[in-house]
């Protein structure tokens, strides 16, 4: 099947059978959201793997009692980080060097940029970037769980707070952003599994866009060239 076929047969699924995933098909879905891209590389968030019944039982009074979570195979927690420092850059720029056989300073004037761009935008800034960056890996699990016939219910709809309690992250450096229980659809009582999927019209969801359409500015804006900061 295509992508587009998987993703039509996707649907946000309101209620789980309990059944267990396959371990290859959870590493499948696990690596699909690892290799996802992210900002500079930086991947600033992280991944935690719940299956235990009796936590997912304390995780579903937090998110508003929503049955999936309760009976899903695995929810999984994205976790991002609260900021952005130069110790947690140079970590993962260095490793990102050592795995590529180059210097650590080859990122050194990169680094520069990027902490002159978000540490003058704050904490409260950078904790948002660092969520929306989740969101892409994210997005890349739920394709690849429904390439895997995994029934799968993206959840902003629970308490973030509660749940950093709960699960010890507070004072870790991350905030949890979103949730994805992972399992099987329980056709007979899920109100929703035989409803027409419905999105966006195309003409409404799709706009092309020339010089002519853009705004008529004096100048181009100011640019960087990657090439002068990145040494190779």
């Amino acid at each position: 099947m295509s992508l587009i076929d998987d993703l039509q047969w996707r649907y946000a699924t309101k209620k789980m059978n309990g059944a267990k995933v396959p371990q290859e098909k959870l590493d499948y879905i696990l690596e699909a959201a690892r290799l996802a891209p992210s900002s500079s590389g930086l991947q600033p968030y992280k991944i935690i793997v719940i299956s235990d019944k009796a936590l997912l039982e304390k995780i579903k009074g937090i998110a508003f009692n929503q049955s999936q979570i309760a009976d899903c195979s695995h929810l999984l927690v994205w976790a991002a980080w609260d900021g952005y420092s130069d110790a947690r850059i140079s970590n993962v720029f260095n490793a990102t060097m050592d795995e590529r056989g180059l210097p650590h300073d080859t990122m050194d004037n990169y680094k520069s940029v990027i902490l002159n761009m978000y540490e003058p935008k704050g904490q409260d800034w950078q904790a948002h970037h660092a969520a929306k960056q989740s969101y892409i890996s994210f997005a890349m699990a739920i394709a690849a769980a429904a390439e895997q016939k995994v029934d799968a219910t993206p959840m902003e709809g629970f308490v973030p707070e509660q749940l950093d309690e709960l699960l010890q992250l507070n004072g870790t450096g991350y905030k949890s952003t979103v949730i994805l229980p992972l399992g099987y659809r329980e056709a007979a009582n899920d109100w929703l599994v035989n409803m027409k999927k419905v999105r966006t019209p195309k003409a409404d969801f799709i706009t092309e866009m020339t010089t002519a359409d853009a705004a008529q500015t004096d100048g181009a804006p100011v640019t960087l060239n990657l090439e002068t900061i990145v040494k190779k």
